[in-house]
């Protein structure tokens, strides 16, 4: 399983696709993070406010590189177990959040045009909730690349399902407040504020275990059905 987890990891970012879809990653960042500081009011002009359009941004490619360490599982001659796949996505995942707190600190700290009064407020929280964002994102793509077959279809449902999932509870007066619980995206908007409390702890753990954890559980065990011989 050691030995797995370490070839896993390895492939995670050990293509030269997969090092190019990192690089477009984080240059679309940065030049997201450059023209929103540039475009912003000096009120908006916060470390917080710049995370949420940047990381935002950045957590739509995440998925891909889940869906692409579940091709390579696909494509194994042997059968590998499925866990150290799904957990060598954090790799990736863990690179493009960091990376974009440096993005966003670096074009904050440098620009020369006036910012908020507090521009720092909430950063050691938005920090880690940056790269919890992108660590649920990796493993919507697993789960989701598990499910489906095309890496494609894969990757357009993990834009579509959240998304559509967040509009249609947002279209419900009575079920607006359940978007933190069952969404990503409701639980992106409270990490990248830096507002959290103990009850917004608790939404992101939900969306954890629906999205990332029972995501990759059901994948998990379709996969395996669809491998079972015939018969059996």
């Amino acid at each position: 399983m050691d030995e797995t987890i370490r070839d896993a990891l390895r492939r995670s970012l050990g293509t030269p696709a997969r090092r190019w879809l990192l690089v477009g990653t984080l240059v679309a960042g940065l030049l997201a993070a450059v023209a929103s500081v540039a475009a912003a009011t000096p009120a908006d002009r916060t470390f917080a406010e710049l995370s949420d359009t940047v990381q935002s941004l950045m957590s739509v490619a995440t998925p891909l590189f889940g869906i692409l360490l579940v091709r390579d599982l696909r494509r194994a001659s042997v059968r590998v177990p499925v866990l150290p796949t799904v957990l060598a996505v954090v790799l990736p995942a863990v690179v493009v959040g960091v990376v974009g707190v440096l993005i966003c600190a670096a074009t904050l700290a440098l620009t020369p045009a006036d910012v908020a009064d507090e521009p720092w407020r909430f950063a050691g929280t938005v920090a880690v909730g940056s790269v919890l964002v992108h660590i649920v994102a990796g493993l919507v793509g697993t789960g989701l690349g598990l499910l489906l077959r095309s890496v494609v279809v894969a990757f357009l449902a993990t834009i579509v399902l959240p998304l559509g999932l967040f509009a249609l509870l947002g279209a419900v007066d009575a079920l607006r407040p359940t978007q933190p619980w069952l969404t990503p995206l409701g639980s992106v908007r409270n990490l990248l504020s830096g507002e959290m409390s103990a009850l917004r702890w608790a939404q992101w753990l939900c969306v954890l275990l629906i999205w990332g954890v029972g995501l990759n559980a059901v994948g998990a065990a379709v996969l395996r059905r669809r491998d079972r011989p015939a018969g059996r």
